[in-house]
Order: C-alpha cells, then structure tokens, then sequence
C-alpha cells in the first residue's frame, strides 16, 4: 500500500482547505496520514500524528515538532510528502532525508515576504525558503507575484502555479432576487439595507478598521463582519468610538457563511497581505462585485474595474466612494455581479482538483 504524508502547523488547516486531497488518496488506496497541531478529527484519515508546531520559528515546541516529524518520516517510507504553511513546510522539510524514496511537495500559501513586507518578514522567512527550496522535489505557488519570484530566486527542479485550494462551487452560487429577500427575511434583515460583508477572522492583518471608517461615508449601509474575534474586541470599540456600532454586526464564527454571502449586496475586504483569498472567491461565487485593499492576492483574483475595484491599504475614503458607486449604480452593479459569478469559475475546487491530479499524477511516486 502507497502512503502520504500531509503536514501544517494546524490540524484545522486541512480541516477547512484540503479534504478533496485526502479523499483523492483515500478512495485510491492509499493509507493517507496527517502531521499537525491540533485534535481536530479528520475525515479520509488513517493516521493523525499530533504534534507540538508552533506558528513562531523562535518556539522551542517546535524542536520537539521536528524530532517526532523525522521519527514519524523514518518509520513509514512514505511515497509522497506535501507539507504546507511555513512552519510546518520547513519542519516537515527539515526532518525528510536529503534523498530518499519520498517526492517532497510545498504548497507556499502566500509566502510571508513580498513587496512591501516588513524588513524583519525578508530578514526570517526569505532564506528559510530560500534554503528549504533545495529539499523541495515541487513547489506550489498561488499568486503570480510569488511563482514569479520562486522561478527568479529558489533553487528547485519544479515549480507550479495553482490557483489555491479553491471554493466549493455546490454551496457558493449566485440566487435569484426572490431568494435573497428570502434568506433576509430569515435572517431578520431589512430589505432594503445595502449589506456590505467581510468574512475574516479579526486581526491586524485583516484590518477591519478600514471596513468602519468606510462605513461612516456610507447611507442606509450594514457592514457585517463574520469571524472570530483574535483582537480582543478593538474593533468592536472602535465601532463604538465611530458612532456605528448600531451598523456594524460582529457575527463572529459562522457555519452559514454560503447564506450570509448570498444575502449581501457587496464584499468589501480590507487586509494588508494575502495570498489567495478563499473568502474573496466565495464572495464573487455568490455574485458580489469586491472592493479590496491592493494586494497580491486580491490582485490575483479582482479584475480592476470589471468585476470589483482595488483600492490602496487603508484608504477608506476611497473604499467608500466605490461601494457608494455600486449602491447607486444599478446597471453598473448588475454588470459586476455578472462578471464576479463568471470570472471566478477558474477558482473552483473542481478545477483546482484537477490540477493538482496532474501534479500528483506526475510524480515518480
């Protein structure tokens, strides 16, 4: 029986983004095993070997992590080995052989230096990957920003570009217009509010702040922000300090998030770094126009102008003028939502699937 090996440093990584592949391998035979931090259950697993990866590099759990990664690699002769996130990626790298039967797959989820990244992400992560690379049989890029710099930068013998893991295409859809006073109605929604929407976790990276002061320009609008709180509730005060609280819905985690985005008029996203965003792709799925933050991940996903607009980090004034020229422009709005439902198909699971096949299927393993 064949095996595979995926790591991360968290379990609830593959929970949300990867069970497609460890159902791909599990229907085809293979006794499929998860390395990760974390108890979470996870479906079409064989094996789960919970280990202590932490996010920092500076952690000293992570010796631990690495010692139990190279037992764990020693003891089961594994064909493939697809490692993911940065910890996780350069432990699980780290513990491989230097040669040996494995083929050693690295899903780069947005590398952690880019342009206009902090001086000390270049000074950590850049050689981590930059040495890492050498262990690495193929290396999965999900930006052009990124796959262009591994060609230019990384010594590898193969790298891909793949648009990311995807959405699910069977729970995000755009509904008629009936459906969505429906689902309104259900929800205890006004009708007629113009309902902008943000599905992110709260953090600094993802910059809700933005999301409020945008918010203060704009009539008869609800901003909803749907994800855990990892802030320690600064933007719920800072909502508050706005005078907007009373527009502002922090819905925190949410299992319904395919209905809350079909409910929504617009998706407004404004975080400082991402690779590729799934929230994005479910929110264009549904048939919202996107106003985001300039970034590499937005980039990658947004047509300027046809499907959404881009607008610089932290210039809400310019956020709320687009999201205003939506709300009042209805053949405008009509147009983008069309071309956000079209544009996105390529980001589908089904198609990303079929590429990494292609990936897997072309190893020597």
């Amino acid at each position: 029986m064949k095996k595979i090996l995926f790591s991360a440093t968290i379990t609830d990584h593959f929970y949300y983004f990867h069970l497609p592949y460890l159902e791909m391998f599990h229907d085809a035979g293979w006794e499929v095993h998860v390395a990760s931090h974390g108890s979470r259950e996870l479906p079409f697993c064989d094996v789960h070997h919970e280990i202590p990866i932490a996010r920092s590099p500076f952690d000293k759990s992570n010796i631990k992590a690495y010692k139990m990664l190279r037992k764990i690699i020693k003891e089961n002769d594994f064909d493939i080995i697809h490692c993911h996130t940065p910890m996780g990626g350069m432990l699980t790298r780290l513990a491989a052989p230097q040669s040996g039967k494995s083929d050693i797959i690295y899903t780069a989820h947005g590398f952690h230096f880019y342009k206009g990244a902090p001086a000390l992400n270049w000074m950590i992560y850049y050689p981590i990957e930059k040495i890492m690379s050498a262990k690495t049989d193929c290396l999965i890029t999900i930006n052009n920003e990124d796959y262009d710099f591994a060609l230019k930068h990384f010594k590898h013998p193969d790298v891909k570009l793949v648009n990311g893991v995807g959405y699910n295409s069977d729970r995000y859809f755009p509904v008629s217009p009936e459906e969505k006073l429906s689902i309104r109605k259900e929800k205890g929604y006004d009708p007629d509010e113009f309902i902008i929407i943000y599905v992110a976790e709260m953090n600094g990276n993802k910059n809700q702040k933005m999301l409020i002061d945008a918010l203060t320009l704009t009539d008869n609008s609800r901003l909803i922000i749907a994800g855990a709180d990892n802030y320690n509730g600064i933007y719920k005060k800072y909502a508050e300090e706005k005078n907007v609280a009373g527009r502002v819905d922090f819905l925190g985690h949410r299992e319904d998030i395919d209905e809350l985005l079909k409910m929504s008029d617009v998706c407004a996203a404004s975080s400082i770094r991402e690779g590729l965003p799934v929230n994005i792709m479910e929110a264009m799925a549904c048939g919202l126009p996107v106003v985001a933050s300039d970034n590499r991940g937005h980039r990658a996903l947004i047509s300027d102008g046809e499907d959404g607009f881009l607008v610089a980090v932290n210039d809400y004034k310019a956020m709320a003028e687009k999201i205003n020229l939506l709300k009042n422009d209805k053949e405008k709005y009509s147009s983008f939502s069309r071309k956000a439902a079209e544009n996105i198909l390529k980001f589908s699971k089904e198609v990303v699937t079929e590429d990494m096949k292609k990936i897997y299927y072309g190893l020597r393993g």
